[in-house]
């Protein structure tokens, strides 16, 4: 993740200054040490060994127990963002199927208003590159509905994907200005979609590399927080939870290696869910290493399960997928009539003392909430979790930089400034910082294992704050904030060193208006545990979309 000593925000002509300090040998050795205090990585060397397992020798999620076998309670499935004049899938397939309007009208809205929206200053706009077939396969789609042959669910229903996903005809360039070229063919979560009758709208902008949790990206015109635009929209999926709060798309596609699904979500009052590892194909997908996942962001907990139904099958081309157990057909939908009487939910304190005062309320009420809906709250005491976003820092970290070594070799001048600045902090971390890390990772496994042999879910906050203020000169010069950044990522990592699944639901606002995201994290391979609580969330109208300031109604 993007990193910086703990300073007032640096931007402007001073961010360029330190940017060219940091590539010097001196300027990039002393930052690192700022660094490593900052972001709380020194503090780990001091760590007792009992905390350290051996290195992982693969990133196999450990599960604690089988996926909890749910009674469907038949309670109704809800699915109203904005109190059902926002898009979902549910809406828009029922209109299609009552003839009221047909996907080549919704598609053709939904383009239209994107354009409008990114011409606002400053820019609300979610589609970076527009699908030149989204009209083509709108066409085809309302012919099924005509013949009585809608291919599902997901048919006519317009989505968005970040534009780290291989969208074919389109460019796949990772939020940087210098990667070009077009796909042949799509990413495979992306013809999985399109093979359901999803129509792809175009791809989403994000932050370079995925590289900031906040949603700043000085090489592109960068869509704002629709409910405030004068705060950022959060990232690294920035676009893609954008899309969805405006009523663009029913569901986008994101990715998300230390809550780049999550944070989006939490900033733009949405649902979001990054699913257990080896879930969803990567194929096709710039994610790379051991924590970034790839899934979806949506208007609602049903439109999240039908999306992972459609894309969460093994993959031959991805081979993290060859051990995942399948998804029965309509099992995730049916499990949001789960309700959740009976589920255990541990709650750690220490985490929740970690927060801001209105996410901390927020989500105690979404806690007391689902204990009067028949759940147990458990506390538990996770000892590693304040230290996972210091392991994971320095996992994402070091990953990402070999990644892109030979980008940086050659295209280094053109990358952002903020990038600059962590991309030559990072090339400092020691084997020794990056080793230790793992050792302490494998020990969060095996803690957060142990505990959830005992719960069914563990309670978290998303953020530990709400989306942050910025202006102008700052979205386009980029910037460096070392707060913002680790209050966007405090409590994601957990979930990605774990390569557990876990998602966000928007459960209210802050004093300034800015939506609040609460976040459930469950066993491997129990998403359907995680999308019930979400769903009853929803129904009992503790979770739920809220129409932002900047927004479009697709359906009359």
């Amino acid at each position: 993740m993007r990193v910086m000593p703990r300073t007032p925000r640096i931007s402007g002509a001073p961010l360029r200054s330190l940017a060219r300090l940091a590539r010097t040998r001196v300027g990039g050795k002393a930052l690192y040490q700022a660094l490593r205090a900052e972001l709380r990585i020194d503090g780990l060397n001091q760590l007792p060994e009992r905390m350290r397992g051996d290195v992982p020798l693969d990133t196999k999620p450990l599960q604690a127990r089988p996926p909890r076998a749910g009674q469907d309670a038949g309670l109704p499935v809800m699915s109203r963002p904005w109190g059902g004049s926002g898009t979902s899938g549910q809406a828009l397939t029922a209109a299609y199927r009552e003839g009221k309007v047909s996907p080549v009208q919704i598609v053709e809205r939904a383009l239209a208003s994107a354009r409008e929206l990114g011409a606002h200053t400053p820019s609300v706009g979610p589609i970076l590159e527009y699908a030149a077939d989204a009209t083509r396969e709108a066409e085809l789609s309302a012919a099924r509905y005509r013949e009585g042959k809608a291919l599902g669910p997901l048919d006519g229903v317009p989505c968005a994907i970040k534009e780290q996903t291989a969208v074919r005809g389109l460019a796949r360039r990772g939020g940087t200005s210098f990667l070009h070229g077009t796909e042949a063919a799509d990413a495979t979560c992306v013809a999985r979609l399109r093979a359901a009758g999803a129509l792809i709208l175009g791809t989403t902008a994000m932050t370079e590399y995925g590289m900031s949790p906040l949603g700043q990206n000085a090489s592109r015109t960068m869509p704002r927080n629709p409910h405030a635009t004068d705060h950022v929209a959060g990232g690294s999926s920035t676009g893609s939870g954008v899309a969805v709060a405006t009523g663009i798309a029913a569901f986008a596609i994101g990715a998300d290696g230390g809550g780049s699904i999550r944070i989006p979500s939490a900033m733009n009052g949405v649902f979001g869910i990054k699913p257990t590892w080896g879930r969803v194909s990567r194929a096709g997908d710039m994610s790379t290493g051991t924590v970034s996942h790839v899934g979806p962001l949506a208007s609602s907990p049903l439109d999240l399960a039908r999306v992972l139904e459609i894309i969460g099958a093994p993959d031959d081309a991805d081979g993290q997928t060859l051990g995942a157990p399948p998804i029965g057909p309509g099992s995730l939908e049916r499990a949001l009539g789960r309700g959740v009487r009976g589920l255990r939910i541990g709650v750690d304190e220490n985490e929740w003392a970690s927060t801001a005062p209105a996410i901390a309320k927020a989500g105690r009420e979404a806690l007391a909430a689902l204990e009067r809906e028949g759940a147990t709250l458990v506390t538990v005491d996770i000892a590693h979790a304040r230290y996972a976003a210091s392991i994971g820092y320095l996992s994402i970290g070091v990953e990402a930089f070999a990644a892109v070594r030979a980008d940086w070799q050659e295209h280094a001048d053109e990358m952002t400034h903020d990038l600059q600045v962590s991309f030559a902090s990072l090339a400092r971390v020691s084997a020794s910082d990056y080793v230790n890390a793992q050792r302490l990772r494998a020990g969060v496994r095996r803690e957060v294992r142990r505990v959830l042999g005992d719960v069914d879910l563990l309670g978290l906050p998303t953020t530990a704050t709400t989306a942050t203020r910025v202006t102008d000169a700052q979205m386009q010069s980029g910037f460096v904030d070392a707060s913002a950044l680790d209050a966007m990522c405090r409590f994601a990592f957990l979930a990605n060193l774990t390569g557990l699944p876990a998602a966000s639901m928007p459960v209210g606002r802050d004093e300034n208006g800015l939506p609040i995201g609460f976040q459930l994290v469950g066993d491997a391979w129990d998403e359907a545990t995680v999308l019930a609580a979400a769903a009853h969330l929803e129904r009992i109208e503790v979770a739920r979309v809220e129409r932002p300031k900047f927004s479009v109604r697709l359906l009359d």
